[in-house]
């Protein structure tokens, strides 16, 4: 599994330790912050920010590509940009996408943007509901 979350604060960083501490109990769970690498980190260890940035990139496609399903958390005001672009390519390339809401804020008076929206199969609102969601999954194939 993929997860796609903003990863530019440390509480941000934090919370998405812990997702995917209780969803790694059921499945392999790619973090791009941690499996990816940080963009400030690898240019802090004399990388070039083209090459880092090419690097980073790179590592979280070809993680969405090896991927059967992409959680998206999508608390905050609006989707993080990049998580956004990760669910548009997971949806176009065929996988299982999933959202996280936790948080009741909406774009517009009918929900959020439908370009996320309409890319998911569910929105789970409660951290433990995505986890037994994930504790069904089977083969590739969405547990009711």
């Amino acid at each position: 599994m993929y997860l796609a979350a903003p990863l530019f604060s440390q509480a941000e960083r934090v919370r998405n330790k812990s997702l995917r501490d209780a969803i790694s109990r059921f499945a392999n769970v790619y973090l791009p912050q941690e499996d990816g690498g940080l963009i400030l980190d690898l240019v802090r260890d004399g990388m070039s920010v083209e090459e880092a940035k090419a690097k980073v990139f790179q590592l979280d496609i070809d993680a969405i590509a090896a991927c059967d399903v992409l959680v998206i958390v999508l608390d905050g005001r609006t989707v993080d940009e990049g998580a956004a672009f990760e669910l548009g390519y997971a949806f176009a390339t065929g996988k299982i996408c999933v959202g996280l809401k936790t948080d009741p804020r909406m774009l517009l008076p009918i929900g959020d943007n439908p370009m996320i929206e309409v890319a998911l199969r569910k929105i789970f609102h409660d951290e433990g509901e995505l986890v037994s969601w994930i504790a069904s999954y089977d083969a590739g194939v969405r547990a009711s």
